[in-house]
């Protein structure tokens, strides 16, 4: 079976033809329970995200920050696996028809095996996965297995990428590329800085596909900035902050729904 990078491919051209930035959210398998992260997916979905990558939850998160670690943490302790992190996809995808990817460190899909973790995530429906730790110079296996399997591999730059060093990258990639606004680790801020308009311009020399840019968004006004010169926005900590704070799992599922809903009004004011 076939995974759906061309959906996600079609997803951020029609929000490009709609002369606006894609939202994509980002939200942990796993948290606070499985079925309840499913039905959060579902829920940023319904409130406005274009796309939506499910963190496969990692004891050494060393690219996130204290929330996302908090959330990995509590999924980890309820006893997440691989298959819950495919069944997230299954469901948030068969529910809702539009691209889910998987956001993972490279030791867990090394441990499980590259054909069998691409052909598991094909088969749940699938666009793709975003790898923020796999050196280009050693991701061949990856993108055999990938390609084979119709999934995108979506690599992350940064401010301190050098020119020649972004070409690299974007040649091997596919679907889009993240641009993390800053240096550091996940989270909000107060502002996302001119480091991520810049490094958007760098990367779009190197490249037709689209660049979307993540770390540090946390609401409308920010995600209209970064609209502004993006092809998506990416929020993870703040919809993981949302869930974190709420008194149930009810009063969660409306807050990142809410949450999605102000930022889909945010990328449509670029």
């Amino acid at each position: 079976m076939s995974g759906n990078i061309e959906l996600l491919s079609d997803t951020l051209a029609t929000a490009k033809s709609e002369n606006r930035a894609a939202l994509i959210a980002y939200l942990p398998a796993g948290f606070p329970t499985v079925d309840d992260g499913i039905e959060a997916v579902k829920a940023v979905f319904d409130g406005g995200a274009d796309v939506v990558e499910v963190g496969l939850p990692h004891s050494d998160p060393v690219l996130d920050g204290p929330v996302i670690q908090t959330a990995d943490d509590i999924a980890l302790r309820g006893g997440v696996k691989i298959a819950d992190v495919m069944r997230t996809v299954r469901e948030a995808h068969e529910a809702t028809g539009k691209p889910v990817l998987v956001m993972t460190y490279w030791n867990p899909i090394d441990r499980y095996g590259v054909g069998r973790f691409t052909a598991e995530l094909a088969e749940a429906g699938g666009a793709g996965c975003i790898l923020p730790d796999l050196p280009v110079q050693e991701s061949a296996e990856w993108r055999e297995h990938a390609e084979k399997h119709g999934l995108a591999t979506v690599f992350v730059v940064a401010p301190s990428s050098k020119d020649e060093r972004l070409a690299r990258i974007t040649s091997a990639g596919s679907g889009f590329v993240y641009a993390a606004s800053l240096m550091g680790v996940t989270g909000t801020r107060e502002s996302v800085g001119l480091e991520a308009k810049d490094l958007v311009l760098r990367t779009r020399a190197t490249t037709g596909l689209p660049v979307c840019v993540g770390l540090g968004v946390s609401d409308a006004g920010q995600a209209a900035e970064v609209a502004g010169f993006a092809d998506g926005v990416i929020v993870g900590s703040a919809f993981v902050k949302r869930m974190l704070d709420a008194p149930g799992t009810a009063a969660g599922l409306a807050a990142v729904r809410e949450l999605a809903a102000e930022l889909a009004v945010g990328v449509r004011k670029r």
